[in-house]
Protein backbone atom coordinates (compact mmCIF):
# COMPACT_ATOMS: atom_id res chain seq x y z
CA UNK A 1 0.00 0.00 0.00
CA UNK A 2 1.41 3.36 -1.01
CA UNK A 3 2.28 5.84 1.72
CA UNK A 4 -0.32 8.52 2.29
CA UNK A 5 0.49 11.92 0.76
CA UNK A 6 1.13 14.24 3.70
CA UNK A 7 -0.05 17.25 1.68
CA UNK A 8 -3.37 15.72 0.64
CA UNK A 9 -6.44 16.73 2.65
CA UNK A 10 -9.64 14.76 1.91
CA UNK A 11 -12.66 16.94 1.12
CA UNK A 12 -14.65 15.51 4.03
CA UNK A 13 -11.84 16.51 6.40
CA UNK A 14 -11.87 20.03 4.97
CA UNK A 15 -15.61 20.18 5.52
CA UNK A 16 -15.24 18.98 9.08
CA UNK A 17 -12.60 21.60 9.89
CA UNK A 18 -14.70 24.29 8.17
CA UNK A 19 -17.81 23.59 10.28
CA UNK A 20 -15.79 22.84 13.42
CA UNK A 21 -14.26 26.31 13.20
CA UNK A 22 -17.59 28.07 12.66
CA UNK A 23 -19.77 26.14 15.10
CA UNK A 24 -20.75 28.06 18.27
CA UNK A 25 -23.28 25.68 19.84
CA UNK A 26 -21.65 23.78 22.71
CA UNK A 27 -23.56 20.47 22.24
CA UNK A 28 -22.69 20.52 18.53
CA UNK A 29 -19.03 21.28 19.24
CA UNK A 30 -19.01 18.44 21.78
CA UNK A 31 -20.42 16.02 19.22
CA UNK A 32 -17.89 17.04 16.59
CA UNK A 33 -15.04 16.84 19.11
CA UNK A 34 -15.97 13.55 20.76
CA UNK A 35 -17.46 11.66 17.81
CA UNK A 36 -16.69 13.13 14.38
CA UNK A 37 -13.01 13.80 15.08
CA UNK A 38 -12.49 10.22 16.28
CA UNK A 39 -14.35 8.70 13.33
CA UNK A 40 -12.32 10.71 10.83
CA UNK A 41 -9.13 9.80 12.67
CA UNK A 42 -10.01 6.12 12.48
CA UNK A 43 -10.91 6.30 8.79
CA UNK A 44 -8.21 8.56 7.35
CA UNK A 45 -5.42 8.91 9.93
CA UNK A 46 -5.34 5.60 11.77
CA UNK A 47 -1.56 5.34 11.69
CA UNK A 48 -0.56 8.81 10.52
CA UNK A 49 -0.88 12.40 11.62
CA UNK A 50 -3.66 14.79 10.73
CA UNK A 51 -2.87 17.40 8.04
CA UNK A 52 -0.39 20.02 9.15
CA UNK A 53 -1.97 23.28 10.27
CA UNK A 54 -0.58 25.09 7.21
CA UNK A 55 -2.85 22.96 5.03
CA UNK A 56 -6.03 24.17 6.70
CA UNK A 57 -5.09 27.86 7.17
CA UNK A 58 -7.37 29.09 4.41
CA UNK A 59 -10.25 26.84 5.51
CA UNK A 60 -10.39 28.61 8.89
CA UNK A 61 -9.63 32.12 7.61
CA UNK A 62 -6.14 31.87 9.15
CA UNK A 63 -7.68 32.30 12.60
CA UNK A 64 -4.78 32.27 15.06
CA UNK A 65 -6.71 30.95 18.07
CA UNK A 66 -8.35 28.10 16.19
CA UNK A 67 -5.03 27.13 14.62
CA UNK A 68 -3.50 26.80 18.09
CA UNK A 69 -6.43 24.65 19.19
CA UNK A 70 -6.13 22.55 16.04
CA UNK A 71 -2.40 22.03 16.60
CA UNK A 72 -3.09 20.92 20.20
CA UNK A 73 -5.42 18.20 18.84
CA UNK A 74 -2.96 17.47 16.02
CA UNK A 75 -0.13 16.69 18.46
CA UNK A 76 -2.46 14.77 20.79
CA UNK A 77 -3.42 12.50 17.91
CA UNK A 78 0.25 12.18 16.95
CA UNK A 79 1.16 10.99 20.44
CA UNK A 80 -1.74 8.50 20.44
CA UNK A 81 -1.23 6.96 16.98
CA UNK A 82 2.45 7.52 16.14
CA UNK A 83 5.79 7.89 17.89
CA UNK A 84 6.78 11.56 18.11
CA UNK A 85 10.42 12.43 17.62
CA UNK A 86 12.29 15.02 19.68
CA UNK A 87 11.52 17.92 17.34
CA UNK A 88 7.80 17.13 17.43
CA UNK A 89 7.90 16.97 21.24
CA UNK A 90 9.53 20.41 21.27
CA UNK A 91 7.01 21.79 18.77
CA UNK A 92 4.12 20.53 20.89
CA UNK A 93 5.63 22.24 23.95
CA UNK A 94 5.93 25.49 22.00
CA UNK A 95 2.31 25.22 20.91
CA UNK A 96 1.11 24.71 24.49
CA UNK A 97 3.13 27.74 25.58
CA UNK A 98 1.56 29.83 22.79
CA UNK A 99 -1.95 28.55 23.49
CA UNK A 100 -1.90 28.96 27.26
CA UNK A 101 0.00 32.24 26.95
CA UNK A 102 -2.73 33.57 24.67
CA UNK A 103 -5.48 32.49 27.08
CA UNK A 104 -3.64 34.00 30.04
CA UNK A 105 -2.71 37.35 28.53
CA UNK A 106 -5.52 38.25 26.15
CA UNK A 107 -9.28 38.58 26.26
CA UNK A 108 -10.50 35.45 24.50
CA UNK A 109 -14.29 35.44 24.41
CA UNK A 110 -15.32 31.90 23.54
CA UNK A 111 -16.82 28.80 25.08
CA UNK A 112 -15.55 25.25 24.63
CA UNK A 113 -16.82 21.87 25.88
CA UNK A 114 -15.51 21.10 29.34
CA UNK A 115 -14.33 17.67 28.23
CA UNK A 116 -12.06 19.34 25.63
CA UNK A 117 -10.58 21.64 28.27
CA UNK A 118 -9.94 18.70 30.59
CA UNK A 119 -8.27 16.81 27.75
CA UNK A 120 -5.97 19.81 27.18
CA UNK A 121 -4.71 19.76 30.76
CA UNK A 122 -4.55 15.97 30.87
CA UNK A 123 -2.58 15.78 27.61
CA UNK A 124 -0.28 18.62 28.67
CA UNK A 125 0.77 16.62 31.74
CA UNK A 126 0.93 13.35 29.83
CA UNK A 127 3.31 14.84 27.26
CA UNK A 128 5.45 16.27 30.06
CA UNK A 129 5.60 12.81 31.65
CA UNK A 130 6.35 11.21 28.28
CA UNK A 131 9.17 13.67 27.60
CA UNK A 132 10.78 13.00 31.00
CA UNK A 133 10.70 9.26 30.33
CA UNK A 134 12.03 9.76 26.80
CA UNK A 135 14.84 11.98 28.13
CA UNK A 136 15.73 9.48 30.85
CA UNK A 137 16.89 6.81 28.37
CA UNK A 138 20.19 8.39 27.35
CA UNK A 139 21.88 5.18 26.26
CA UNK A 140 19.51 4.72 23.30
CA UNK A 141 19.96 8.26 21.91
CA UNK A 142 22.04 9.20 18.87
CA UNK A 143 24.70 11.95 19.15
CA UNK A 144 22.38 14.32 17.25
CA UNK A 145 19.53 13.66 19.69
CA UNK A 146 21.82 14.18 22.66
CA UNK A 147 22.99 17.51 21.30
CA UNK A 148 19.42 18.65 20.69
CA UNK A 149 18.45 17.51 24.19
CA UNK A 150 21.20 19.68 25.65
CA UNK A 151 19.72 22.66 23.83
CA UNK A 152 16.19 21.88 25.04
CA UNK A 153 16.80 22.43 28.73
CA UNK A 154 13.70 24.66 29.03
CA UNK A 155 11.43 22.33 27.04
CA UNK A 156 9.04 20.42 29.31
CA UNK A 157 10.97 21.65 32.32
CA UNK A 158 9.20 20.72 35.55
CA UNK A 159 9.31 24.27 36.90
CA UNK A 160 7.85 25.63 33.66
CA UNK A 161 5.07 23.03 33.73
CA UNK A 162 4.19 23.81 37.35
CA UNK A 163 4.28 27.55 36.62
CA UNK A 164 1.85 27.16 33.69
CA UNK A 165 -0.63 25.18 35.79
CA UNK A 166 -0.36 27.62 38.69
CA UNK A 167 -0.79 30.60 36.35
CA UNK A 168 -4.01 29.09 34.98
CA UNK A 169 -5.30 28.59 38.53
CA UNK A 170 -4.43 32.16 39.57
CA UNK A 171 -5.77 33.83 36.43
CA UNK A 172 -9.04 31.89 36.50
CA UNK A 173 -9.92 32.97 40.05
CA UNK A 174 -11.20 29.45 40.66
CA UNK A 175 -9.82 29.28 44.21
CA UNK A 176 -11.83 32.28 45.42
CA UNK A 177 -14.92 31.05 43.56
CA UNK A 178 -14.85 27.64 45.21
CA UNK A 179 -14.09 29.16 48.62
CA UNK A 180 -17.10 31.48 48.40
CA UNK A 181 -19.83 28.82 48.47
CA UNK A 182 -18.03 25.50 48.43
CA UNK A 183 -18.41 25.28 44.66
CA UNK A 184 -22.24 25.17 44.67
CA UNK A 185 -22.70 27.77 41.92
CA UNK A 186 -19.87 26.32 39.85
CA UNK A 187 -21.31 22.82 40.14
CA UNK A 188 -24.85 23.89 39.24
CA UNK A 189 -23.75 25.85 36.16
CA UNK A 190 -21.00 23.37 35.20
CA UNK A 191 -18.73 26.36 34.66
CA UNK A 192 -20.98 27.92 32.00
CA UNK A 193 -22.14 31.38 33.05
CA UNK A 194 -24.25 33.64 30.79
CA UNK A 195 -22.23 35.95 28.57
CA UNK A 196 -18.95 34.68 30.02
CA UNK A 197 -16.23 32.41 28.69
CA UNK A 198 -15.81 29.11 30.51
CA UNK A 199 -12.32 28.48 29.18
CA UNK A 200 -10.09 29.99 31.87
CA UNK A 201 -12.44 28.99 34.68
CA UNK A 202 -12.42 25.32 33.70
CA UNK A 203 -8.71 25.26 32.85
CA UNK A 204 -8.06 26.62 36.34
CA UNK A 205 -10.26 23.97 37.94
CA UNK A 206 -8.66 21.14 35.99
CA UNK A 207 -5.19 22.51 36.72
CA UNK A 208 -5.82 21.91 40.43
CA UNK A 209 -6.17 18.21 39.63
CA UNK A 210 -3.23 18.47 37.24
CA UNK A 211 -0.95 19.93 39.92
CA UNK A 212 -1.82 17.02 42.18
CA UNK A 213 -0.79 14.58 39.45
CA UNK A 214 2.53 16.28 38.68
CA UNK A 215 3.58 16.43 42.34
CA UNK A 216 2.63 12.77 42.79
CA UNK A 217 4.72 11.77 39.75
CA UNK A 218 7.82 13.38 41.26
CA UNK A 219 7.14 11.82 44.67
CA UNK A 220 6.01 14.92 46.58
CA UNK A 221 2.84 13.44 48.05
CA UNK A 222 2.13 16.05 50.70
CA UNK A 223 2.26 18.87 48.16
CA UNK A 224 0.14 16.77 45.80
CA UNK A 225 -2.69 16.72 48.34
CA UNK A 226 -2.13 20.33 49.36
CA UNK A 227 -2.41 21.51 45.75
CA UNK A 228 -6.01 20.26 45.51
CA UNK A 229 -7.27 23.08 47.74
CA UNK A 230 -10.09 24.08 47.64
CA UNK A 231 -11.43 20.97 45.85
CA UNK A 232 -12.99 18.71 48.46
CA UNK A 233 -12.82 15.03 47.48
CA UNK A 234 -15.23 14.14 50.28
CA UNK A 235 -18.03 16.54 49.36
CA UNK A 236 -19.91 14.84 46.51
CA UNK A 237 -22.77 17.33 46.39
CA UNK A 238 -20.55 20.06 44.90
CA UNK A 239 -17.76 17.97 43.36
CA UNK A 240 -17.66 18.52 39.60
CA UNK A 241 -15.09 15.85 38.67
CA UNK A 242 -17.59 12.91 38.53
CA UNK A 243 -19.12 14.56 35.46
CA UNK A 244 -15.88 13.88 33.55
CA UNK A 245 -14.74 10.31 34.13
CA UNK A 246 -11.07 10.85 33.30
CA UNK A 247 -10.80 13.80 35.66
CA UNK A 248 -12.53 11.90 38.47
CA UNK A 249 -10.29 8.86 38.08
CA UNK A 250 -7.19 11.07 38.06
CA UNK A 251 -8.33 12.89 41.19
CA UNK A 252 -8.95 9.75 43.25
CA UNK A 253 -6.15 7.60 41.84
CA UNK A 254 -3.41 10.09 42.59
CA UNK A 255 -5.13 11.23 45.78
CA UNK A 256 -5.47 7.66 47.05
CA UNK A 257 -1.89 6.81 46.09
CA UNK A 258 -0.59 9.91 47.87
CA UNK A 259 -2.48 8.93 51.03
CA UNK A 260 -1.03 5.41 50.77
CA UNK A 261 2.55 6.67 50.49
CA UNK A 262 1.97 9.09 53.38
CA UNK A 263 0.66 6.17 55.49
CA UNK A 264 -2.71 7.86 55.95
CA UNK A 265 -4.68 4.64 55.93
CA UNK A 266 -7.34 6.16 58.18
CA UNK A 267 -8.61 8.23 55.26
CA UNK A 268 -11.99 6.62 55.89
CA UNK A 269 -13.67 5.48 52.66
CA UNK A 270 -17.03 5.59 54.44
CA UNK A 271 -16.54 9.37 54.56
CA UNK A 272 -15.91 9.54 50.82
CA UNK A 273 -19.08 8.77 48.84
CA UNK A 274 -17.46 10.06 45.64
CA UNK A 275 -14.70 7.49 45.96
CA UNK A 276 -17.16 4.70 46.76
CA UNK A 277 -19.06 5.43 43.56
CA UNK A 278 -15.92 4.41 41.68
CA UNK A 279 -15.90 1.07 43.50
CA UNK A 280 -18.89 -1.03 42.61
CA UNK A 281 -19.34 -3.69 45.29
CA UNK A 282 -19.34 -6.52 42.74
CA UNK A 283 -16.07 -5.22 41.28
CA UNK A 284 -14.47 -5.08 44.73
CA UNK A 285 -15.67 -8.62 45.44
CA UNK A 286 -14.25 -9.91 42.15
CA UNK A 287 -10.92 -8.19 42.81
CA UNK A 288 -10.71 -9.79 46.23
CA UNK A 289 -11.55 -13.23 44.87
CA UNK A 290 -9.08 -12.87 42.00
CA UNK A 291 -6.29 -11.72 44.32
CA UNK A 292 -7.21 -13.85 47.32
CA UNK A 293 -3.96 -15.81 47.17
CA UNK A 294 -1.88 -12.64 46.95
CA UNK A 295 -3.77 -11.05 49.84
CA UNK A 296 -3.03 -14.15 51.91
CA UNK A 297 0.66 -13.97 51.04
CA UNK A 298 0.78 -10.28 51.94
CA UNK A 299 -0.77 -11.02 55.32
CA UNK A 300 2.16 -13.38 55.91
CA UNK A 301 4.65 -10.68 54.99
CA UNK A 302 5.88 -11.96 51.61
CA UNK A 303 7.80 -8.99 50.24
CA UNK A 304 7.78 -10.26 46.66
CA UNK A 305 4.00 -9.89 46.41
CA UNK A 306 4.13 -6.31 47.70
CA UNK A 307 6.83 -5.59 45.11
CA UNK A 308 4.75 -7.13 42.31
CA UNK A 309 1.52 -5.30 43.14
CA UNK A 310 3.25 -1.96 43.71
CA UNK A 311 4.94 -2.24 40.33
CA UNK A 312 1.62 -3.07 38.69
CA UNK A 313 -0.40 -0.26 40.28
CA UNK A 314 2.01 2.64 40.84
CA UNK A 315 2.25 5.69 38.55
CA UNK A 316 5.08 6.00 36.03
CA UNK A 317 7.35 8.12 38.19
CA UNK A 318 9.65 10.70 36.67
CA UNK A 319 12.85 12.47 37.62
CA UNK A 320 12.35 16.21 37.61
CA UNK A 321 15.98 17.02 36.81
CA UNK A 322 17.67 16.34 33.45
CA UNK A 323 19.93 13.26 33.27
CA UNK A 324 23.70 13.38 33.27
CA UNK A 325 24.86 13.32 29.66
CA UNK A 326 28.33 12.27 30.83
CA UNK A 327 26.94 9.01 32.24
CA UNK A 328 24.59 7.65 29.54
CA UNK A 329 24.30 4.19 31.09
CA UNK A 330 22.09 5.51 33.92
CA UNK A 331 18.34 5.18 33.34
CA UNK A 332 16.75 7.94 35.46
CA UNK A 333 13.28 6.47 34.92
CA UNK A 334 14.32 3.32 36.76
CA UNK A 335 15.97 5.41 39.45
CA UNK A 336 12.72 7.31 40.09
CA UNK A 337 10.71 4.09 40.23
CA UNK A 338 13.25 2.30 42.44
CA UNK A 339 13.35 5.19 44.89
CA UNK A 340 9.59 5.06 45.45
CA UNK A 341 9.51 1.25 45.51
CA UNK A 342 12.25 1.12 48.14
CA UNK A 343 10.41 3.65 50.31
CA UNK A 344 7.27 1.54 50.09
CA UNK A 345 9.05 -1.74 50.81
CA UNK A 346 10.95 -0.15 53.68
CA UNK A 347 7.59 0.67 55.27
CA UNK A 348 6.35 -2.88 54.59
CA UNK A 349 9.45 -4.47 56.13
CA UNK A 350 9.10 -2.31 59.23
CA UNK A 351 5.71 -3.95 59.78
CA UNK A 352 6.59 -7.45 58.62
CA UNK A 353 6.37 -9.13 62.04
CA UNK A 354 3.53 -6.99 63.37
CA UNK A 355 0.60 -9.21 62.20
CA UNK A 356 1.97 -12.16 64.20
CA UNK A 357 2.56 -9.93 67.22
CA UNK A 358 -1.04 -8.67 67.01
CA UNK A 359 -2.35 -12.25 66.86
CA UNK A 360 -0.58 -13.10 70.11
CA UNK A 361 -1.77 -9.91 71.82
CA UNK A 362 -5.38 -10.65 70.89
CA UNK A 363 -5.12 -14.00 72.74
CA UNK A 364 -4.05 -12.45 76.05
CA UNK A 365 -5.33 -9.78 78.40
CA UNK A 366 -1.84 -9.64 79.92
CA UNK A 367 1.42 -11.46 79.21
CA UNK A 368 4.98 -11.03 80.38
CA UNK A 369 7.47 -9.64 77.88
CA UNK A 370 9.68 -12.66 78.56
CA UNK A 371 6.94 -15.13 77.57
CA UNK A 372 5.83 -13.07 74.56
CA UNK A 373 9.43 -12.80 73.35
CA UNK A 374 9.74 -16.59 73.64
CA UNK A 375 6.55 -17.07 71.57
CA UNK A 376 7.85 -14.65 68.96
CA UNK A 377 11.26 -16.37 69.00
CA UNK A 378 13.09 -13.09 69.61
CA UNK A 379 14.89 -11.53 72.56
CA UNK A 380 13.15 -9.07 74.90
CA UNK A 381 15.00 -6.05 73.50
CA UNK A 382 13.83 -6.89 69.98
CA UNK A 383 10.30 -7.42 71.28
CA UNK A 384 10.25 -3.97 72.88
CA UNK A 385 11.26 -2.47 69.55
CA UNK A 386 8.44 -4.36 67.82
CA UNK A 387 5.93 -3.19 70.43
CA UNK A 388 7.00 0.42 69.97
CA UNK A 389 6.71 -0.02 66.20
CA UNK A 390 3.23 -1.53 66.51
CA UNK A 391 2.14 1.31 68.76
CA UNK A 392 3.51 3.86 66.30
CA UNK A 393 1.95 2.23 63.23
CA UNK A 394 -1.39 1.97 65.02
CA UNK A 395 -1.82 5.74 64.86
CA UNK A 396 -2.31 7.37 61.50
CA UNK A 397 -3.45 10.76 60.33
CA UNK A 398 -7.22 10.78 59.93
CA UNK A 399 -8.84 13.40 57.71
CA UNK A 400 -11.17 15.54 59.81
CA UNK A 401 -13.26 17.19 57.10
CA UNK A 402 -12.82 20.44 55.29
CA UNK A 403 -11.15 21.28 52.02
CA UNK A 404 -7.55 20.72 53.14
CA UNK A 405 -6.78 17.15 52.10
CA UNK A 406 -3.77 17.01 54.47
CA UNK A 407 -5.46 18.25 57.61
CA UNK A 408 -6.44 15.86 60.34
CA UNK A 409 -5.65 14.38 63.71
CA UNK A 410 -3.83 11.22 64.68
CA UNK A 411 -6.27 8.43 65.48
CA UNK A 412 -6.00 4.72 66.26
CA UNK A 413 -6.11 2.54 63.16
CA UNK A 414 -5.77 -0.74 65.05
CA UNK A 415 -8.46 -2.80 66.76
CA UNK A 416 -6.33 -3.35 69.88
CA UNK A 417 -4.45 -1.17 72.33
CA UNK A 418 -1.84 -2.07 74.93
CA UNK A 419 0.73 -0.68 77.35
CA UNK A 420 3.68 -1.93 79.43
CA UNK A 421 3.58 -2.16 83.21
CA UNK A 422 5.42 -3.88 86.06
CA UNK A 423 3.61 -6.62 87.96
CA UNK A 424 3.76 -5.58 91.63
CA UNK A 425 3.76 -9.21 92.80
CA UNK A 426 6.34 -10.82 90.53
CA UNK A 427 8.24 -7.74 89.40
CA UNK A 428 7.96 -8.92 85.80
CA UNK A 429 7.48 -6.53 82.90
CA UNK A 430 4.00 -7.15 81.51
CA UNK A 431 2.17 -6.26 78.33
CA UNK A 432 -1.36 -5.22 79.33
CA UNK A 433 -3.84 -5.51 76.44
CA UNK A 434 -6.77 -3.14 76.55
CA UNK A 435 -10.25 -4.05 75.42
CA UNK A 436 -10.48 -4.37 71.67
CA UNK A 437 -11.73 -1.31 69.84
CA UNK A 438 -14.26 -2.14 67.12
CA UNK A 439 -14.96 0.62 64.63
CA UNK A 440 -16.42 -1.32 61.75
CA UNK A 441 -19.61 -0.05 60.20
CA UNK A 442 -22.00 -2.64 58.75
CA UNK A 443 -25.13 -0.54 58.18
CA UNK A 444 -24.50 0.27 54.51
CA UNK A 445 -23.46 -3.31 53.79
CA UNK A 446 -26.63 -4.71 55.37
CA UNK A 447 -28.91 -2.20 53.64
CA UNK A 448 -27.47 -3.08 50.21
CA UNK A 449 -27.86 -6.81 50.76
CA UNK A 450 -31.35 -6.51 52.21
CA UNK A 451 -32.32 -4.70 49.00
CA UNK A 452 -30.77 -7.48 46.91
CA UNK A 453 -32.57 -10.19 48.86
CA UNK A 454 -35.88 -8.37 48.42
CA UNK A 455 -35.30 -8.28 44.65
CA UNK A 456 -34.58 -12.03 44.67
CA UNK A 457 -37.76 -12.74 46.67
CA UNK A 458 -39.85 -10.63 44.27
CA UNK A 459 -38.40 -12.54 41.32
CA UNK A 460 -39.18 -15.88 42.99
CA UNK A 461 -42.75 -14.90 43.85
CA UNK A 462 -43.49 -13.45 40.42
CA UNK A 463 -45.83 -15.62 38.31
CA UNK A 464 -44.04 -17.62 35.62
CA UNK A 465 -44.13 -16.22 32.10
CA UNK A 466 -46.53 -17.86 29.67
CA UNK A 467 -44.92 -20.72 27.77
CA UNK A 468 -44.66 -20.35 24.00
CA UNK A 469 -47.12 -22.58 22.10
CA UNK A 470 -45.64 -25.75 20.69
CA UNK A 471 -44.91 -25.84 17.00
CA UNK A 472 -48.00 -26.80 15.05
CA UNK A 473 -50.36 -26.22 17.98
CA UNK A 474 -53.70 -24.76 17.08
CA UNK A 475 -54.25 -21.12 18.05
CA UNK A 476 -56.91 -20.37 20.69
CA UNK A 477 -60.48 -20.20 19.46
CA UNK A 478 -61.68 -16.84 18.30
CA UNK A 479 -62.80 -14.73 21.22
CA UNK A 480 -61.15 -17.01 23.81
CA UNK A 481 -58.66 -15.21 26.01
CA UNK A 482 -55.32 -16.87 26.77
CA UNK A 483 -55.21 -18.46 30.22
CA UNK A 484 -52.35 -16.26 31.42
CA UNK A 485 -54.16 -13.11 30.37
CA UNK A 486 -57.33 -14.20 32.16
CA UNK A 487 -55.38 -14.95 35.33
CA UNK A 488 -53.67 -11.57 35.19
CA UNK A 489 -56.99 -9.81 34.68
Amino acid sequence: MAAQDSTFVPDIVKQFVFYFYRERNIPEISSMYEISWLKLSERYFKSSSWPAVELIYDVVDQDHVFCLLYKEMYFRHLYARCTPDLRQRCESWDNYCDLFGLLLHSNVNMQLPNIWLWDMVDEFIYQFQSFCQYRGKIASKSPEELELLRQCDKVWNVHEVLNVLQALIDKSGITAELEADGGAKFFAAEGYYPNQTNVLRMLGYFSLVGLQRVHCLIGDYHTALKSLYPINMNSPQNLYTPKIAGCNITLFYYGGFSYLMMRSSKWDLDQSPSFMKLLDENVVTQLRERNNEKISKMSHGEIGVFDELFTYACPKFITATPPSFENPSVNTNQQAYRTQLNLFLQEVRSQQTLPLLKQYLILYSSISTQKLASLMDVDVAHLRTSLICLKNKAYNMKWNGGVDATSGTFAAASDIDFYLDIDATTGQEMVIVSEAVHTRHHADFLVRHIGKFEEIIRDLEAPPAAAAPAAGAAPPASGAAPKQAVAAF
